[in-house]
């Protein structure tokens, strides 16, 4: 069901950092060969508006939104029909969340560089942001919680959500996101949703939209953020810069780094738990312990079999994206799982938080037995909106600061700009730009 990756021996000791990133399971698909699928899909959004949102959301969907926008009512109507358990398990989950994300506020602080010199860094929130929430193959309403939750301490001032239109949806909500979506929604209070899914939200967002006459359906936003499949993923790589973004929060991955202290059962089951997500979902399993790997592959063999979407896992875990990878040691294993940069990587392992402690790159840390990745995903207080294919070696999950800008703030007395003129003029003959030095010098010649 899984394949194995041997990197034992001298196979992993000459590999240098670029060899063992390509030497790692990934998907064969991958968001460089998704941008071509979402190019004209988002030239078709900027150029056409609202007619080719409901367009593509017919030929992505199936189902045609005559509403883009969701009517303040249809959001009412979906929190009071809510399941009282999962109002009472958004609402504990979003305690959690705002516990953490407020935590994470930034205060402005100002340097005094010299007597009269100040330089202020200031934490100023994005005035617009786009939250995409996924409702493909999984609807993930845990997922407004992880969106709208930071970007609410951070106080942004407008923000709207947008997710696909469920064809299996009827009566007050046929034509509209999935309902535990939208109630989630009405929950936080977001009044702004928006029926739009896959790469077209993306462009919804970027460009805005409006009808033939045109009315105004969306205004366009500063920053996107939110997971997605392989074609939101594209969408948001090919349109940063129009706008920005969170991170490249694609199709989910789990590492699980562990020793033959390690339970095969939660081993197996937590690799499960993120194959299920998606076709495309990553699992990998980085062991110097032999047994244990032929005891997890025992039981996922058994455990699949007995779970409901046991034909996507299987798809997931027999892809190119999942493996077991069989390293000499830990030492070894923690080599490798920085060169994979996981999304969720789980350390199971004797000793866990001190190997925890020695992890470099990954999306977000699960430490020990108690720490699965599903906790993370729901109520851990953790965000679950984090990057994906090895961008966290270089990018953070979604947080507070993800919405702040922080703007610089220079504020110099005329005597602290004359005692560093000289500093100032030198270095701008060295780039022999000389006006840059007399933008300083004007200010004096009336000393001279």
């Amino acid at each position: 069901m899984i394949s194995r990756t041997d990197l034992r021996g001298p196979a992993l000791a000459s590999l240098d950092a670029r060899g063992l990133r390509d030497t790692l399971p990934r998907a064969g698909f991958d968001v460089e060969a998704a941008l071509d699928v979402v190019r004209p899909i988002c030239e078709q959004v900027q150029h056409h508006g609202a007619d080719a949102l409901r367009d593509l959301s017919e030929r992505f969907d199936k189902v045609r939104p005559e509403a883009l926008r969701v009517p303040a009512a249809v959001l009412t109507a979906a929190l009071e029909q809510l399941d009282p358990d999962i109002r009472a398990a958004l609402t504990e989950a979003t305690r959690r969340a705002r516990a953490v994300h407020e935590d994470q506020r930034r205060t402005d602080t100002t340097t005094q560089v010299a007597p009269g010199g100040t330089v202020t860094e200031r934490w100023v929130p994005v005035d617009r942001v786009g939250l995409y929430v996924p409702g493909g193959v999984a609807v993930l309403a845990s997922s407004v919680v992880m969106n709208v939750v930071p970007a609410q301490a951070a106080a942004v001032p407008s923000l709207a959500v947008a997710s696909p239109p469920q064809r299996s949806n009827t009566g007050v909500f046929a034509g509209y996101p999935d309902p535990t979506i939208l109630a989630a929604c009405e929950l936080l209070g977001v009044d702004e949703v928006y029926a739009v899914g896959g790469a077209q939200a993306i462009a919804m967002f970027t460009y805005g939209a409006r009808e033939d006459d045109g009315t105004v359906v969306c205004e366009p936003v500063s920053l996107v953020t939110g997971p997605g499949n392989i074609y939101v993923v594209a969408a948001k790589r090919l349109l940063k810069g129009l706008i920005g973004i969170d991170s490249e929060a694609g199709p989910t991955e789990i590492a699980i780094l562990a020793d033959d202290s390690a339970d095969p059962e939660h081993v197996a089951a937590d690799l499960i738990s993120q194959a299920e997500h998606d076709n495309l979902a990553a699992a990998v399993l980085v062991t110097d312990s032999d047994q244990l790997a032929t005891q997890v592959e025992a039981a996922l063999e058994r455990r699949v079999a007995a779970t409901k979407h046991a034909e996507r896992i299987r798809t997931s875990l027999g892809g190119a994206q999942s493996s077991i990878v069989l390293v000499d040691t830990i030492e070894d294993g923690l080599r490798v799982v920085d060169a994979y940069a996981a999304e969720h990587l789980e350390i199971q392992t004797r000793d866990a938080a001190a190997v925890a402690a020695r992890v470099h790159n990954a999306g977000a840390i699960f430490v020990g037995a108690y720490a699965p990745v599903s906790l993370g995903d729901y109520a851990a207080g953790s965000n679950h909106v984090l990057p994906t294919g090895g961008c966290a070696c270089h990018s953070s999950g979604l947080s507070v600061q993800s919405f702040l800008r922080g703007i610089h703030v220079i504020d110099y007395t005329q005597d602290a700009l004359r005692d560093v003129a000289s500093t100032v003029t030198t270095l701008a003959a060295a780039e022999d730009l000389p006006a840059h030095g007399e933008a300083v010098t004007a200010r004096f010649d009336a000393d001279v």
